[in-house]
């Protein structure tokens, strides 16, 4: 049973951002997305700043919402791979926009602001 099988939303964004909210989600999709398969190690080399237990269950929940795959390979010692599954590579092109507009904001807006300050 995964982690928003008990829950009640009202919306369906309410869900969406349930499933890909918060930083570290959205970070493990997008390099599972852009760079592929990674095993765990690889994952939080990419993440300075996410601790292991952090990363551990955020993997657990997107397993759970059957959005990340989980492949344990049976050899000595467990390697243990994580990809995205077909839906959660639907989820790309919404990650892709939000880079975008990040993007945008950073060169457009937070550059106007720092303009502004250092005028003062």
């Amino acid at each position: 049973m995964g982690h928003i099988d008990s829950k009640t939303f009202n919306c369906e964004k309410e869900l969406t951002l349930e499933i890909i909210g918060g930083k570290w989600k959205m970070l493990i999709l997008w390099y599972l997305g852009k760079e592929g398969t990674k095993r765990f190690n690889e994952l939080k080399s990419l993440m300075p700043g996410i601790t292991q237990r952090m990363l551990v269950n955020q993997l657990r929940e997107l397993e759970d919402d059957q959005i990340v795959h989980r492949e344990v390979y049976p050899v000595v010692p467990p390697k243990v791979e994580y990809s995205l599954t077909e839906q959660g590579k639907t989820l790309l092109p919404i990650l892709e926009s939000m880079y975008e507009w990040g993007k945008n904001y950073m060169d457009t807006v937070l550059v106007e602001k720092k303009k502004l300050i250092e005028a003062d």
